[in-house]
């Protein structure tokens, strides 16, 4: 499968552009491509949905603001999150709101393509709790949702308020002579149909409750408070329309060793003054498992270690973030008899007097001087 292109790109906007530049924008594509005036085109038709499917995202306040932040993972184009596009029935009931019922009722080119639209169902959102090797992996994650599906046997019958158009059409005489305009059935919500007969169980539009199991991946490198969107896993549509998304909200659970900034991680590291002299190897964690270090001799507190490629994998792109090692010089605040007397000995060296200039020969005698 070809990667998904830029959705800026694909209508031929800036990342700047408000929202009536979008919407005129889709306007004038939806025009170009549209299956009435492309039939038997497969390359003008793909080009129609991919048009549909940007204008969907970025005509959306919410959808836009997370594809601008996470790109295409953030709105249903990675790790299982979408990525089928938009089918017809998605496509042309946006065009109500695109075309306004303009063109009438007199042809099917406009959105209707001569048939009721097909209502959409409500977006459901959860929250899904990940450890910070889960996020680092990557994980598949299976939950349960209360939802609304379509009940079995359901029948439907055309709505006579709009005769199974699913609009209704006024003529208007003005100084122009007769205006038509069209505007969605209030009864049926624009479906052209209405309940026939439904089982006990189902409501006015066909529908019930359930509880459904759903497998959900989850691509490595998401972050805390990004939104991935499952694309029909949502409630169903009334009159056995469209189901809505699931949108799933990632909570990150603070790791209790490492602290996360972005693509990278960091750690802080406590090694004691014997071995931050005389150096030391020791272990420290990773998302993966553990990693050995070197402290080298000498090492003052606040020296920051890199291990490249340890932190974690970046989101729609290649590669890791750093794990950064922060050393710390951990100072006892008791020290028994004997360890007292070996530190007043080694206070007496001059490999034990800080100073920030090695180059003045007397500080350390002045240095001397106060502790005495």
């Amino acid at each position: 499968m070809s990667a998904k292109r830029d959705y800026y790109e694909v209508l031929g906007v800036s990342k700047n552009a408000d929202a009536t530049e979008i919407k005129k924008a889709y306007r004038k594509l939806a025009l170009k491509y549209h299956p009435d005036k492309n039939e038997g085109d497969a390359a003008a038709e793909e080009k129609f949905k991919e048009a549909a499917e940007a204008y969907e995202v970025l005509s959306n306040p919410d959808k836009k603001s997370r594809y601008d932040q996470y790109g295409h993972a953030g709105v249903g184009g990675a790790g299982g999150f979408g990525g089928g596009g938009m089918n017809m029935d998605d496509i042309f009931s946006q065009f109500g709101d695109i075309f306004g019922g303009a063109f009438g009722g007199g042809g099917s080119f406009g959105g209707s393509r001569g048939r009721a639209r097909t209502v959409r169902g409500t977006n459901l959102r959860v929250k899904i709790k990940l450890t910070l090797q889960e996020i680092a992996e990557g994980v598949e994650k299976k939950i349960k949702v209360n939802k609304l599906v379509n009940a079995d046997g359901v029948t439907y019958k055309d709505c006579q308020t709009c005769n199974g158009t699913g609009r209704i059409t006024r003529v208007s005489q003005t100084f122009l002579g007769a205006m038509q305009t069209q505007s969605t059935c209030n009864t049926c919500q624009g479906a052209g149909k209405m309940i026939d007969k439904r089982p006990s169980s189902a409501d006015a539009q066909g529908l019930e409750r359930k509880e459904e199991v759903i497998e959900i991946q989850i691509p490595a490198g998401v972050m805390d408070g990004m939104q991935l969107s499952v694309q029909g896993k949502g409630n169903a549509g009334p009159f056995d329309g469209i189901p809505g998304d699931l949108i799933v909200v990632i909570e990150e659970v603070p790791s209790e060793d490492l602290r996360r900034d972005g693509d990278h991680l960091h750690y802080d590291a406590y090694v004691n003054f014997v071995d931050a002299v005389l150096g030391h190897s020791m272990e420290v964690p990773t998302v993966s498992g553990k990693a050995k270090i070197k402290v080298e001799p000498g090492t003052q507190s606040g020296k920051v270690l890199r291990l490249k490629g340890k932190g974690l994998p970046i989101l729609q792109g290649y590669g890791h973030g750093d794990l950064f090692v922060h050393i710390n010089v951990w100072t006892p605040k008791k020290v028994s008899k004997e360890e007292k007397e070996i530190l007043e000995k080694l206070r007496e060296s001059d490999n034990f007097i800080p100073s920030p200039d090695h180059n003045d020969k007397g500080f350390f005698q002045r240095m001397k001087d106060m502790f005495q």
